[in-house]
């Protein structure tokens, strides 16, 4: 179960940085006048966050080596949850009241996944 929270946290962490990453190489195509695409792929939070993604994936396939999917997969409602506060607190992005709601009916999947195991 310790390799499926790490693929979903590393993965939320590799979703921030792709975010970040596009949004520095968004603004410095428009600021240039260059490609938005020649932006991306030279950007290291990008490159950072691909290799971060990759990674992530890597423990995915362990994790599913030994836990059952239908258990592993729920686990992905973490990476909402993650992926929202991260989007809060560091990319300073707004999320209202009803996001938060959604996201927390989402987790409340995954615990009655969990607690239907124990």
């Amino acid at each position: 179960m310790v390799l499926v929270l790490l693929a979903v946290g590393v993965a939320a962490t590799g979703q921030v940085m792709l975010k970040h990453g596009m949004q520095l190489a968004s603004a410095h195509a428009a600021s240039s006048g260059g490609s938005l695409v020649i932006s991306a792929a030279t950007s290291p939070w990008v490159l950072g966050g691909l290799v971060v993604f990759g990674i992530s994936a890597i423990a995915w396939l362990a994790a599913l080596a030994r836990v059952p999917l239908s258990i592993a997969y729920p686990f992905n409602a973490l990476g909402y949850l993650a992926i929202l506060a991260a989007s809060v607190l560091v990319l300073h992005e707004k999320a209202n009241s009803w996001t938060w709601a959604g996201s927390l009916l989402v987790v409340s999947g995954l615990i009655i996944v969990v607690m239907s195991q124990a």
